[in-house]
């Protein structure tokens, strides 16, 4: 059988983290298994699906490198889920219902001062024929509920949270359309794993009881349920639910100069027991990928945790794979010889400034002035000429550690620290070399 997951979020915004790790965890899923990866818009609350959303969704998986294998939109399949309904209803397993949402509370708050369970009583189904007509000839909309069979008791073997057992007794009949015809969660998501073939569904562990009412309904729609697994929710490194991580998105971390490849590497393996790691090559993240590493215990989304895996992703990059967004006349050189200072791809603009000059010089000391005529004096080119410029200084001077080499770094760069000088002083050249040594040196 040919696993297949899916991905199914609503535009009505953008992705953020937690939906990013479930999309991600899909895609692994599918393409360990040699199998494939839907992504499927559920847009059916006209009211508050964008297009601009889709747009953004698609291009957001596309800058992870998260390729569907086929998509499919809610808003065109209307006409699937009018006929399962239609189906539900002829079997007596939807019924109307007249309640207010007032109404309703109202109930709850009652049962839960009785320290019963607050779930619905079935009110409805206790109204006759004729109370029904009378509602609606009033122009009362019903909504319609899924009735669950009381006999049937609901099991599944989580793939990460292991057996699962629940009492349809103890559950509410979960409300399928409101009244204007519009439709809920529930049943159209089910009758697309069906009709799209899913065999694996993986989602945040908030769906463990929406699995439980849509078992049945797979059940009364006389299909197979698909393997189901819930994964642990992200928390933020402070180790609370944040809000802030439901604002995070892709649009968020370009410009934080984050890299969809550690953005990634963090995402596939936080929560689970394997490590985290600076891993750019994605089928090494497919290979390893197993619902069996997963923890019960919440994800946590360590900020400092991505940056530090972010500069290590840089470091691996090769020059033609950034060469697109390095400053003009950076060439690989330039780019081996920055690279070990970014954390950013974006900073190598301001290291090859140091480059390209001009550089501002810090007050220095007379001696350290003198110091710097000399090196200017002493400048000779070669294929090293920082370690033959440096040994010369060391034998003429009696010069060592950083009094040789930091008054010599700030007259070249203008800066205390960063990239190996050997490798930075041949990309400034000779004639600017000496230039900036005699400046230095006043």
């Amino acid at each position: 059988m040919t696993v297949v997951t899916r991905f199914a979020p609503s535009p009505t915004g953008r992705l953020h983290v937690g939906n990013i790790r479930t999309a991600l965890h899909n895609w692994l899923l599918a393409k360990q298994a040699g199998g494939r990866f839907l992504l499927r818009i559920d847009d059916t609350d006209a009211e508050r699906s964008r297009e601009e959303h889709v747009v953004a969704i698609r291009e957001d998986l596309a800058w992870l490198g998260i390729e569907p294998d086929g998509e499919e939109r809610q808003s065109q399949r209307l006409a699937q889920y009018e006929a399962a309904f239609e189906a539900l209803q002829a079997a007596g397993r939807v019924y109307p219902c007249f309640e207010t949402q007032q109404e309703l509370e109202l109930r709850r708050k009652v049962l839960l001062g009785r320290g019963l369970p607050p779930i619905y009583d079935r009110a409805a189904l206790r109204m006759s024929d004729a109370e029904r007509a009378a509602r609606e000839a009033a122009g009362e909309q019903p909504h319609w509920r899924f009735k669950l069979d009381h006999d049937e008791p609901i099991a599944w073997h989580d793939g990460i949270r292991g057996p699962q057992h629940f009492d349809p007794a103890q559950l509410s009949d979960p409300v399928v359309r409101r009244g204007d015809g519009s439709w809920l969660y529930m049943l159209p998501s089910a009758v697309d794993d069906i009709e799209m073939g899913v065999t694996d569904v993986l989602r945040g562990e908030d769906h463990v009881s929406n699995t439980a009412l849509q078992i049945q309904m797979f059940t009364a729609l006389d299909a197979a349920p698909p393997r189901f697994a819930h994964e642990a929710l992200l928390t933020g490194s402070e180790g609370k639910l944040s809000k802030r991580l439901g604002a995070l998105g892709c649009d968020a971390f370009r410009e934080q100069g984050i890299e969809p490849e550690a953005l990634v590497a963090l995402l596939a393996r936080i929560g689970t027991a394997l490590p985290v790691e600076p891993i750019a090559a994605r089928e090494v993240l497919v290979e390893s990928f197993d619902l069996g590493t997963f923890g019960r215990a919440p994800a946590r989304f360590d900020d400092a945790e991505l940056e530090r895996l972010n500069a290590a992703i840089v470091h691996q990059f090769d020059f033609g794979h950034v060469a697109p967004r390095l400053p003009a006349g950076m060439d690989r050189a330039g780019w081996e010889a920055i690279r070990p200072n970014l954390t950013h791809v974006a900073e190598a603009a301001d290291w090859w400034q140091v480059v390209t000059g001009p550089v501002e010089v810090p007050d220095l000391s007379a001696e350290d002035r003198a110091y710097l005529a000399d090196a200017a004096a002493m400048l000779r080119w070669s294929d090293d000429p920082w370690h033959g410029l440096t040994g010369a200084l060391k034998q003429a001077t009696g010069r060592k550690g950083k009094g040789l080499f930091l008054p010599l770094r700030l007259a070249l760069t203008g800066r205390a620290s960063g990239p190996d000088m050997a490798a930075l002083l041949p990309l400034i050249g000779e004639t600017e070399a000496r230039r900036r040594l005699g400046a230095a040196a006043g």
